[in-house]
C-alpha cells in the first residue's frame, strides 16, 4: 500500500508540474496596430507572461528597445516607465507618430531564469505598426539574433487569414523549428477545452517558413525556439523569435 501510495504521489506531482509549464513569449502590445487620420501617438507596453492562460512574470527593464523606420532604429529605451501586466513588473511606452510609415518596435530582453526547466529564456520580441495609409517596408529584416520575418503583411487581416512567416536565427532561415502560438486572452473571456490547446505549435518546412490560420480576431503571438550554443552560468539558453500581430473581425455596416 505505501509502495502505492508513493507512485500515486510521485504521479500527482508530475501532472502537477505538467499542469504548469505553459508557453512563454515575450509580448509587445500596441494600442493600435494601424493608425488613421487623429491618432497621434501609438501605446505600447512590453511584458513577459502567458498570454493565453493570463499569467505574468517579472520582466526586468529591457536590454534594448527600438522602432525601425525605413531600415533605421531609434533608440527607445529611455522612454520606458515601469506598469504592470497580469499583475507583475512590466514596461510601457508611448511613441508619437507623424508622418506615414511602417513602424516595426522591437525588444531584447534580459537573460530570464526559469528555475522549472532549468535554463535561461531570451526572447527577441517585435511588432509592427502601420500608419496613415503607408504599407512599404512591412517584412524588412532588421538582423536581430532570433527573428521572424513575415511573409504574410502583419496588420489588416481578417480573423481566420492564413499567416506565413519566415524564421531566422542568426542570420539563416531554420528548417523544422517548433514555432509556439498563442492567443492573448486579455480579458480572460475564453478557456481552452484542454491544457493541449492552450498553445498550438507548428514546423517550419526545409526553408524554414510556418504557416498558421488565427481562428479568433485579437492578438495572436509566434515564438519560434532554438537553442543557443552559449550558455549562461553552465546552463541552456532558449533562444525564441517572436512576433505579435493583430486579426480583425468584419464590421457590420450601421
Amino acid at each position: 500500500m505505501k509502495r502505492i501510495l508513493s507512485i500515486l504521489s510521485a504521479t500527482a506531482l508530475l501532472l502537477g508540474v505538467a499542469a504548469t509549464a505553459w508557453a512563454h513569449f515575450g509580448m509587445v502590445i500596441p494600442s493600435k496596430p494601424m493608425l488613421g487620420q487623429g491618432d497621434k501617438a501609438v501605446d505600447l507596453t512590453i511584458s513577459f507572461s502567458h498570454p493565453m492562460e493570463g499569467k505574468g512574470m517579472d520582466m526586468a527593464k529591457p536590454k534594448s528597445f527600438a522602432v525601425y523606420v525605413d531600415g533605421k532604429p531609434q533608440d527607445l529605451l529611455g522612454a520606458l516607465s515601469e506598469t504592470k501586466v497580469m499583475e507583475h513588473k512590466a514596461w510601457k511606452a508611448n511613441y508619437a507618430v507623424k508622418k506615414p510609415g511602417v513602424y516595426i518596435f522591437a525588444v531584447e530582453p534580459q537573460a530570464y531564469p526559469e528555475p522549472a526547466e532549468d535554463n535561461y529564456i531570451i526572447h527577441y520580441t517585435k511588432t509592427v505598426v502601420a500608419a496613415f495609409g503607408d504599407e512599404d517596408g512591412w517584412d524588412a529584416d532588421l538582423g536581430l539574433k532570433a527573428e521572424i520575418i513575415p511573409l504574410t503583411r502583419p496588420f489588416g487581416n481578417y480573423a481566420g487569414n492564413v499567416f506565413q512567416g519566415l524564421v531566422k536565427f542568426k542570420g539563416k532561415p531554420v528548417a523544422g523549428c517548433d514555432v509556439e502560438v498563442e492567443m492573448y486572452n486579455k480579458d480572460g473571456k475564453y478557456e481552452a477545452p484542454t491544457e493541449y490547446m492552450n498553445t498550438q505549435v507548428v514546423k517550419t518546412d526545409a526553408n524554414g517558413v510556418f504557416t498558421f490560420a488565427c481562428p479568433k480576431a485579437g492578438w495572436w503571438g509566434f515564438a519560434a525556439l532554438n537553442t543557443d550554443d552559449q550558455k549562461i552560468e553552465g546552463k541552456e539558453v532558449e533562444v525564441g523569435a517572436v512576433l505579435w500581430i493583430y486579426m480583425n473581425d468584419f464590421k457590420t455596416k450601421k
